[in-house]
């Protein structure tokens, strides 16, 4: 309604302006090839206008007429742009749903459509890394290496491939080349860093925790972790052959991480090496009150050189109170007491765990105890065949391999941090099923580190 009342209100206007016009007084000549005319001055002033609105006019469809190939070829190109995006598009829908052949004829079309579109050139490369065609791939990769705007994308694929075709140095290299290019590149850091853990190269692999700005707890608190574990794999490395430089980087360690069990031991085992007992037994009864780690335990039961077996039993009593308040106390108590020939006192520490708690080390141990004080070797069969089916203890193990000692790299996959103090898993036992993000970047896995 109101448009109405202002179409009309303004149709009313135009009529009284060109009555008011036509109706002006005066007259003007006009005398064009000997034809003169004079119109009233309202008239003339509106013929002006009619004519001028007719050159408008017929300059207009001039001006089509001259411009319609410039514009069916601006409409062209604008097809063929969305023809493109929507093959670039369904290019990435279809390699995301496995059908690499699809993406890669899409991913065609895209670049056929998109000359300038450098990710269609990478969809393409991605496809037939996908479909096996190395070859194909690395000529893609290559050619984008000389775009600022691709180059990483294109390391990251050539990294990718080298890593597809076992070629681990070509795959380090394409890393360094990105890493030197993007210092922020995740991928790119993470792949170094693991070759350098691979390689035990753990100068630099710690320079590059080091080099690294956390913002969030969880990150401040996993580069600590990682810091720690870093130099303690030093101390381990420098045990035997620089002892101090072994116990300086245990020590930091332990000032990262003040409960990091490997790390104490081989500070207490160099303290101890060196005559200062104290400062061992010292550490070893804090990490066993903190951890209740049965290493910790028969290593302060050894903490003195030379002690002979009923002194380790008697020394191992200043930090575990009969009877022991869990197994991991009563089978170093047995231990103990085993070696000293003490069988009431090793059967005494293990009596309440020899029920439905009972462990394969703990039915181990009263096998021990049943043939080394009454010789019984029935009896001894007995409990060996019981630990046959009784549960597991607690080891070091990583990616399914148990150690008898820490190490700081799994010898599967090779990562950082993966053995765990834990109980194994069994034949019959299955991990839980992985539950994956929403979305995972390709390159940009971070190293996964354990809290055990």
């Amino acid at each position: 309604m109101i448009r109405l009342a202002l179409w009309i209100a303004g149709s009313l206007l135009v009529a009284a302006l060109a009555t008011w016009l036509i109706s002006l007084p005066g007259t003007l000549t006009l005398e064009v090839a000997g034809l003169r005319m004079q119109p009233q001055l309202g008239t003339a002033v509106f013929i002006l206008i009619v004519a001028a609105l007719l050159v408008i006019a017929v300059w207009a469809i001039v001006r089509r007429v001259i411009g319609a190939p410039s514009a069916m070829a601006r409409r062209n190109r604008q097809r063929r742009r969305e023809q493109g995006v929507a093959a670039l598009s369904d290019a990435v829908v279809a390699l995301q749903a496995g059908d690499a052949l699809k993406a890669r004829l899409l991913a065609r079309e895209a670049r056929a459509r998109l000359p300038a579109n450098t990710a269609a050139r990478l969809l393409e490369a991605r496809a037939d890394l996908a479909l096996g065609d190395m070859a194909a791939a690395r000529e893609h990769y290559r050619a984008l290496l000389s775009n600022e705007e691709t180059a990483l994308a294109a390391l990251a694929g050539l990294y990718e491939q080298a890593r597809s075709q076992h070629r681990p140095e070509a795959a380090m290299t394409f890393a360094k080349k990105a890493l030197a290019l993007s210092p922020t590149s995740g991928w790119a850091a993470n792949a170094v860093f693991e070759d350098l853990v691979r390689e035990a190269r753990w100068s630099e692999a710690v320079a590059m925790v080091n080099a690294e700005q956390p913002t969030s707890r969880e990150a401040k608190a996993r580069k600590r972790r990682r810091q720690a574990v870093i130099e303690t794999a030093r101390a381990r490395e420098a045990e035997e052959t620089n002892p101090m430089a072994a116990l300086e980087h245990a020590l930091t360690a332990l000032r990262l991480l003040p409960d990091f069990v490997p790390a104490a031991l081989i500070a207490a085992r160099i303290h101890s090496s060196r005559g200062e007992t104290r400062r061992a037994a010292s550490l070893l009864r804090r990490i066993w009150r903190a951890t209740g780690h049965p290493d910790a335990a028969a290593l302060y039961a050894h903490v003195q050189p030379g002690a002979s077996a009923v002194e380790r039993l008697r020394r191992l009593g200043e930090i575990i109170e009969m009877p022991p308040p869990d197994r991991a106390s009563a089978m170093a108590m047995a231990r103990a007491a085993i070696d000293a020939y003490d069988w009431t006192t090793a059967r005494k520490a293990l009596e309440d765990f020899t029920g439905t708690e009972m462990t394969q080390g703990v039915a181990a141990l009263m096998a021990e105890i049943e043939e080394g004080e009454h010789g019984d070797q029935g009896k001894a069969r007995e409990w060996l065949a019981r630990a046959m089916t009784a549960p597991r203890d607690p080891v070091w193990t990583a990616d399914g391999i148990v150690s008898d000692e820490w190490e700081p790299v799994s010898p599967v996959t090779g990562r950082l941090d993966a053995f765990e103090w834990k109980v194994p898993m069994t034949r019959s036992e299955r991990p839980p099923e992985p539950v994956l993000p929403a979305s995972t970047p390709t390159m940009a896995l971070a190293p996964v580190e354990s809290t055990g």
